[in-house]
């Protein structure tokens, strides 16, 4: 693979036939087959979107699903999507939520056959992203295990089965989506990690968790405008992150308040570095992205590092996205020529 190999977090921005645009969750707008051949044309324009940006890392824009989380549980047995109870997701804003009334468990496999169309399309390395165990538990509410823990997990051994189908769909990298570890450190540590290996046990493929500071929703703009000068976060999981058996940490850092000389607690790990700010319509330019990595190349050393976005792009529209997309490609190309690479 070529050296700093760029890739997204996650979502894309869909077409407006498909869901409505620059809208988290829209409903779809077509039903049965048509819905079915819609998520295929829209899976293969994410694809091309990606390769004219000159992407490395393919992934499927989470086309085909409607929330990156509640799409993998819509598919399992054991929760209750009519009546639904409100929580409080990450200790930051209300939502409406299925219930787990029954024991979890997977009849079939939920993004297998999307995993193995988009496998067709492309040579290149794909990427695929799971919710992570913690962050499905914080999505819930649970009113049959009792337990945030024994439910994370149940959630971890179907999120295992699941990656091993995906892992011989071709897969080559399984990303878990765990922004739930940016909030609740003492349980990451206690038990989130340890149900995250659980998650990627027997995996040959490489795997990546994905923290981030979330979308640029109101709700993850104001909460960051809480954090202070300094996001130190992840200097209470990272030491644990970086003995475990997972492979890559995607994590936010353009225009972000971490501490770059806190992936110095991660290094030996590769690094998905977000170069790429989701919560703005500006565009970077390729040597905004550039300064970003050339920061952290300080703490990563340049094998490990994989040009990023902060998080998924679903709520931007398709010009913002695809010109942020070349931006990172431009950014990555300029470091690479500085490390002599290109």
């Amino acid at each position: 693979m070529t050296l700093l190999p760029t890739s997204t977090a996650g979502s894309l921005p869909k077409p407006s036939w498909l869901a409505e645009p620059e809208t988290l969750w829209s409903p779809w707008k077509l039903q049965d087959d048509q819905l079915v051949s819609g998520k295929q044309d829209a899976l293969r324009i994410a694809l091309q979107e990606q390769q004219h940006a000159g992407i490395d890392i393919i992934s499927d824009g989470e086309q085909t699903r409607q929330h990156f989380v509640t799409t993998f549980i819509e598919h399992l047995n054991g929760v209750d999507f009519d009546n639904r109870k409100t929580v409080k997701i990450r200790d930051r804003y209300d939502a409406s939520v299925p219930v787990v009334i029954n024991a979890v468990s997977r009849q079939k496999s939920v993004f297998v056959e999307d995993a193995k169309f988009l496998r067709q399309q492309t040579k290149q390395p794909i990427k695929w992203a799971l919710p992570g165990p913690m962050t499905m538990v914080d999505t819930l509410y649970d009113d049959h295990y009792k337990s945030r823990e024994k439910l994370a997990w149940e959630f971890a051994k179907i999120l295992n089965e699941e990656a091993k189908e995906l892992e011989a769909a071709g897969v080559d990298i399984i990303q878990f989506d765990e922004p739930a570890f940016n909030v609740f450190f003492d349980e990451v540590n206690d038990w989130g990690i340890a149900c995250l290996e659980r998650a990627i046990e027997g995996l040959k493929c490489e795997t990546a968790v994905h923290i981030c500071y979330g979308y640029g929703i109101k709700a993850n703009t104001d909460w960051k405008e809480s954090l202070g000068s300094e996001w130190r976060q992840y200097e209470e999981i990272f030491p644990k992150l970086q003995a475990s058996n997972i492979d890559i940490i995607s994590l936010e850092c353009h225009n972000s308040r971490v501490p770059t000389e806190l992936l110095e607690l991660v290094r030996g790990k590769k690094v998905m570095v977000g170069a790429i700010d989701v919560a703005t319509n500006h565009i970077e330019t390729p040597e905004e992205v550039a300064d970003t990595l050339r920061n952290v190349l300080k703490y990563v050393d340049a094998d490990k590092l994989y040009p990023c976005t902060n998080c998924g792009m679903a709520p931007l529209s398709r010009k913002v996205a695809s010109g942020k997309l070349a931006a990172l490609n431009a950014g990555a190309e300029i470091i690479r020529k500085e490390l002599g690479a290109a």
